[in-house]
């Protein structure tokens, strides 16, 4: 195991791979993050919401260990940031200046999802019953985007999309999103399905009840038997308590029609939580990768040999963190069974939050 830095720059406050991306070809990887500045400390994070956070993106060519950031050449509407309104003031947020009629554009091409060349990067504006979310397609490793499009779907509590698509075939995939409970608060994981490569989508299942705190952002793959999983971040009503975080695994046999649920994959993830990044590796066994926001802060994993019934033991990545303020993991899994995971993080070595990758082998 090996951690390299992807992005760390003094007084930057960079974060987020979860809500955005990562893909790999090969040694190629690339992933995408935001980038903002350093601020007063609150509650979790000490971002400075009266400047703004732009999208960047980084790539490797060596599998992970050195890194290039690059700029993100998609259209954002409406301000500079992407997927992020509640960290800025007001002044800097999308949601009020987009026009949907006027800022996105169906796709012109359908999408064929079974294309390994080809990627998409959703994004969304806030995460309540306002929230609108949009889509990107690069169809050369990120180098150009099309977009944004629509995810238009007629739900009451609006839709929040971060990046989980599950490709069914080359024109059909699921889109898990997250949408506002009944009170309008965050938040709770439904599926939509297109079947014309993006251009329209169709509501087609909550994934488990409204809970009682929220159930957000998903990450889901397919099984070798046609089955999908999702893994997902949840919280009891207080997310601020001891204990009041996990990561729960969700089952469809039928193409996301319904979902039930098949096991708790990790009993706690810390202060106020963290995502799951959920893989495959080739030897059959599932892993999860998350950001563990109790002392020792840190990256852990753990897998699993019956396709998410239970699960092994915690796996510590890392516990060098300083503050819970890191984690929102990414990974990818090469054919030779090497991980690489992409989150964002913080050390004793300086206040910054940076994107760091660490590299496992499972071969």
């Amino acid at each position: 195991m090996k951690h390299h830095i992807v992005f760390r720059e003094q007084d930057a406050f960079a974060g987020w791979p979860a809500n955005y991306g990562l893909w790999a070809w090969g040694d190629e990887i690339l992933v995408i993050f935001l980038q903002g500045h350093l601020g007063a400390a609150e509650q979790l994070h000490a971002r400075d919401r009266e400047r703004p956070f732009t999208p960047r993106q980084a790539r490797s060519r060596d599998g992970g260990a050195t890194w290039i950031v690059e700029p993100f050449t998609g259209k954002l509407p409406g301000s500079a940031i992407l997927s992020g309104d509640e960290h800025v003031v007001a002044l800097l947020q999308a949601g009020h200046a987009i026009d949907p009629g006027k800022d996105f554009e169906t796709p012109v091409e359908p999408i064929n999802f079974l294309d390994p060349e080809t990627i998409i990067l959703c994004a969304r504006t806030g995460l309540h019953t306002d929230a609108i979310s949009w889509f990107y397609v690069s169809r050369d490793r990120g180098l150009s985007w099309t977009g944004p499009h629509p995810i238009a779907i007629p739900i009451a509590g609006g839709i929040a999309a971060r990046t989980d698509v599950v490709p069914l075939g080359d024109h059909d995939a699921l889109f898990l999103l997250t949408t506002a409970k009944q009170n309008g608060r965050e938040g709770r994981v439904f599926c939509a399905r297109t079947q014309d490569g993006g251009a329209s989508f169709r509501f087609t299942s909550f994934v488990g009840e409204e809970p009682a705190g929220f159930s957000i952002m998903p990450s889901s793959l397919k099984l070798p038997d046609g089955a999908i999983l999702a893994a997902i971040r949840c919280s009891g009503p207080d997310k601020t308590a001891p204990n009041s975080s996990w990561i729960d695994i969700y089952r469809s046999d039928d193409q996301g029609e319904s979902w039930h649920v098949v096991s708790r994959a990790v009993d706690n993830t810390g202060f106020m939580g963290n995502p799951p990044a959920l893989g495959l590796l080739p030897d059959g066994r599932l892993i999860i990768v998350y950001g563990f926001r109790d002392p020792p802060y840190g990256i852990r994993a753990r897998t699993s040999l019956d396709n998410g019934a239970t699960w092994g033991d915690e796996i510590v990545l890392r516990d060098d963190g300083h503050l819970p303020d890191l984690g929102y993991p990414r990974l990818v899994v090469g054919d030779d069974g090497c991980v690489v995971t992409v989150y964002y993080f913080n050390d004793a070595a300086g206040p910054e939050r940076y994107i760091a990758a660490s590299v496992l082998s499972f071969g």
